[in-house]
């Protein structure tokens, strides 16, 4: 007689888990202490890495973090000969005297409106350049333009601004040009009304191409599987930019205009500075030039340090802002 069929099976009996088992706490447990070695064997295990990296930490702890403790001079009546330890503490009587002052606030206007103007033009111009460059076929052109664009970020701003001087200037080529068809533009570069555009301009001459590198190696990263399949489907150029290589850039774009928003309040102190006295400081003065003449030529250390250490805070504050918006928006940001 043959057996019955089987109508079930029957599910395994579990077992206990082996204390020594890698999924068990106790496992896991063992094998962290496994992995995590003693401090002094890692600094050995690391030593040549660390020694390569012991010039760029020296750097910035001796230029950049060391130097953060001489802002205690905002909460002092500062005098050089008597010292940090010896000048008087004044608590926020530096603070309150620079917001009382009316140049303090025309500086920040200033500021402001500088920064408003070249995020709207200088700082779209490098995208849009980048975007032009990688259109170009030809990849011989596409070498010699971009060597032509980089060359005048190697210029200092003295340079650069004595070439526009001798371009936009009372007696410059430009000026004489259109004097003699009748056309009177007077001189550019001491004119306060254009003066905040002028500099503009001249940051875009100067940086606009040194500023695509980054959007270039951006753009080639974009798989060309993606653009070949819109050609196919008969997307123009224009329609592949805007769904396509904008898309593709955007974190970069977005990690960009975070960082520049920090640094809101530097707008080049070295550009302005050579320009302040032929348009006056109603229309050229801005922070850093305040703490520069305050601090540094009027030897008011106190109200200057304050007037940077404001500027420092506010932009730290205006970085993790915009971070934190870019992460609502599902963007990585500079930092997660």
């Amino acid at each position: 007689m043959a057996d019955a069929p089987v109508s079930s099976v029957r599910s395994p009996v579990p077992q206990p888990r082996d204390p020594g088992d890698a999924d068990s706490p106790a496992g896991k447990k063992r094998a962290k202490g496994r992995i995590r070695q003693p401090l002094r064997y890692r600094l050995k295990r690391d030593k040549a890495l660390l020694l390569f990296c012991l010039p760029g930490v020296l750097y910035f702890v001796l230029f950049f973090y060391l130097p953060l403790a001489g802002n205690v001079i905002a909460f002092q009546d500062y005098q050089p000969f008597l010292g940090f330890k010896q000048s008087p503490f004044v608590g926020l009587a530096n603070f309150t005297a620079l917001l009382s002052e009316p140049e303090f606030w025309s500086a920040v206007s200033n500021t402001l409106q500088i920064t408003a103007i070249q995020l709207l033009l200088y700082f779209p111009a490098p995208i849009a350049l980048a975007l032009l460059l990688n259109s170009l076929i030809s990849e011989k052109i596409k070498r010699f333009i971009q060597t032509i664009v980089y060359l005048p970020h190697f210029l200092s701003w003295v340079v650069v601004v004595a070439m526009f001087k001798q371009v936009l200037g009372g007696a410059g080529s430009v000026t004489t040009l259109l004097m003699e068809h009748g056309v009177n533009i007077g001189n550019v570069m001491t004119d306060p009304g254009t003066f905040k555009l002028l500099i503009t301009a001249q940051a875009v001459w100067k940086d606009c191409g040194w500023g695509t590198i980054i959007f270039l190696a951006s753009i080639a990263s974009i798989d060309m599987g993606q653009y070949e399949s819109a050609a196919m489907d008969g997307a123009g150029w224009l329609r592949r930019i805007w769904h396509i290589t904008l898309p593709g850039i955007r974190p970069v774009i977005l990690m960009l205009l975070i960082l520049r928003l920090g640094d809101i309040l530097s707008v080049g102190f070295e550009q302005i500075i050579l320009q302040r006295d032929a348009v006056g400081k109603d229309a050229a003065e801005v922070m850093d030039t305040y703490v520069y003449y305050h601090g540094v030529i009027d030897g008011d250390w106190g109200m200057s340090t304050a007037a940077g250490l404001m500027k420092g805070v506010i932009g730290f504050a205006l970085i993790l802002a915009a971070n934190k918006l870019a992460h609502r928006f599902g963007e990585q940001g500079v930092y997660r």
